[in-house]
C-alpha cells in the first residue's frame, strides 16, 4: 500500500520545517570524538539548578501516580510571591507551551498574529500550524518596533506576540514604551508578553507587565523556569493573566502537562531567591568577559539584557560555527531568524567564556 501521508497533514502542518535545538554535547562527541566540550547554544544556566532542588530531588513524588494536574503548590508559590490569584495562572510545559495555549485559545485560520522579526522562532512556527496570517514587522535597531506593530494591527489581528527581552538580539523594552502600546491596543487584540529572561532584564525602566493586567484584560505574561532557574530539562513554564483569560487557556491545556517530578523542583527553586541572585550576577560576570573579549578582537555585537549575546561576524557565520565545533564549542548560528551573518552566544561560566573566546581567535586568525 502507498499512501502520501504528507498530502493528509493540514496545510500549515505540511509547510512547517521542524524546530532544530542547539547540537547537544553528546551529539557532538559521537560526530568529532572531542571531550571537555562547552555548550554555549541554547541559553542555558551554566550554573545549574539551585542546590536545594538537588536535594529536593533526592524525595520524589510518586511516579506512579500522575501528577497534580493543578499545580496547586507551585501555583501557590507563585501566587503569594507575585500577588496573583492561582485562578490567573496557566502552567505550561516550558513557555513555549504556554505561547502555544495562547494561541490555541484564541487565534483561528481567519485570523492574523502580529510579531517581530528577528523574534523567537516559535512564534511563526504556532501561527502556521493554527493556519493564521502571519504578520512580521520589520525590527528597529534589531528589536520590536511598537510603533510599527501598533500600525500593522487590523480588524482580524487577534494575537501580538512581543519578547522582552528578545531572543535571540537580547534588546529590550522599556517601561514607558510598553505602557504607550498596550494603553492604544485595541480590545479584540491579546498581547503575549513572553519574558523567559525577566530574571536577567532587571534595571529601573523594565516594566511590571503582571501589574499592568488588572487595567488591560488582554494582556498575558509568560515566563519559565528554563533560564535562570536552570530546570531546562524539566520543562516547566508559566503564564499569569485575567482569570477568564487563563480558564480559556486551561481549557486548551493537555491534562498533566507538567510531570511531577517537573512540578516538585519548581515550587523549591523560585523559593531560592539567592540561587537567581547568584544567577544574574554570574551572567553579569561574564556578559562583561565577552564583550571585552569582543572589543579587543573588533567584533560587533548586540547590546543584551538576556543571558546570551549575538555577535556580527560580517560573513556567512556557519563556517565560524562549524569550526568552532572542532575547537569543542557549541554555539548557534541564526540565520534561520534572518541573521546569516550572527552567532548567539549564551553566557557561560568564566572558563567556558574563557574556552569560547580563545576558539574564536584562533578560528577568526585562522
Amino acid at each position: 500500500m502507498t499512501c502520501d501521508l504528507l498530502s493528509l497533514a493540514t496545510p500549515g502542518v505540511a509547510a512547517l520545517q521542524a524546530y532544530h535545538p542547539g547540537k547537544p554535547v553528546e551529539e557532538l562527541e559521537r560526530e568529532l570524538g572531542l571531550t571537555g566540550i562547552v555548550k554555549l547554544a541554547s541559553n542555558e544556566n551554566s550554573l545549574g539548578p539551585s542546590p536545594k532542588v538537588i536535594e529536593g530531588l533526592s524525595s520524589l513524588p510518586d511516579l506512579a501516580r500522575y501528577p497534580d494536574g493543578n499545580g496547586f503548590v507551585l501555583k501557590l508559590a507563585l501566587s503569594e510571591s507575585l500577588q496573583v490569584e492561582p485562578a490567573q495562572i496557566t502552567l505550561g510545559n516550558g513557555s513555549n507551551d504556554v505561547l502555544e495555549l495562547a494561541a490555541r485559545a484564541f487565534v483561528t485560520d481567519k485570523h492574523q498574529v502580529i510579531f517581530s522579526e528577528h523574534a523567537f522562532a516559535i512564534y511563526p512556527t504556532i501561527t502556521q500550524a493554527i493556519g493564521a496570517e502571519a504578520v512580521v514587522v520589520p525590527a528597529k535597531e534589531w528589536g520590536h518596533d511598537l510603533a510599527a506593530m501598533q500600525a500593522a494591527i487590523t480588524d482580524a489581528t487577534r494575537l501580538v506576540f512581543i519578547a522582552n527581552p528578545n531572543n535571540p538580539t537580547g534588546t529590550c523594552l522599556d517601561a514607558a514604551s510598553m505602557l504607550q502600546f498596550l494603553q492604544a491596543l485595541p480590545e479584540h487584540v491579546i498581547v503575549v508578553m513572553d519574558e523567559a529572561y525577566f530574571e536577567y532584564a532587571q534595571a529601573d525602566d523594565y516594566p511590571d507587565c503582571i501589574a499592568w493586567i488588572r487595567l488591560y484584560p488582554n494582556l498575558i505574561v509568560s515566563r519559565t523556569f528554563s533560564k535562570a532557574y536552570g530546570l531546562a530539562g524539566l520543562r516547566v513554564g508559566y503564564g499569569i493573566s485575567h482569570p477568564d483569560v487563563a480558564d480559556l487557556m486551561n481549557r486548551v491545556r493537555q491534562p498533566f502537562n507538567v510531570n511531577s517530578v517537573a512540578l516538585h523542583a519548581a515550587a523549591i527553586a523560585f523559593q531560592d531567591s539567592q540561587h537567581i541572585a547568584q544567577s544574574v550576577d554570574m551572567n553579569h560576570a561574564g556578559m562583561q568577559q565577552l564583550i571585552a573579549g569582543f572589543d579587543s578582537m573588533g567584533i560587533h555585537f548586540i547590546p543584551s539584557r538576556g543571558n546570551f549575546i549575538s555577535i556580527d561576524l560580517q560573513q556567512p557565520a556557519i563556517d565560524i560555527y562549524e569550526q568552532l565545533l572542532r575547537q569543542a564549542v557549541i554555539v548557534r548560528p541564526i540565520a534561520n531568524y534572518g541573521m546569516p551573518n550572527h552567532l548567539r552566544v549564551t553566557v557561560g561560566l568564566k572558563q567556558e567564556n574563557e574556552k569560547f573566546l580563545s576558539a574564536l581567535a584562533t578560528v577568526l586568525a585562522a
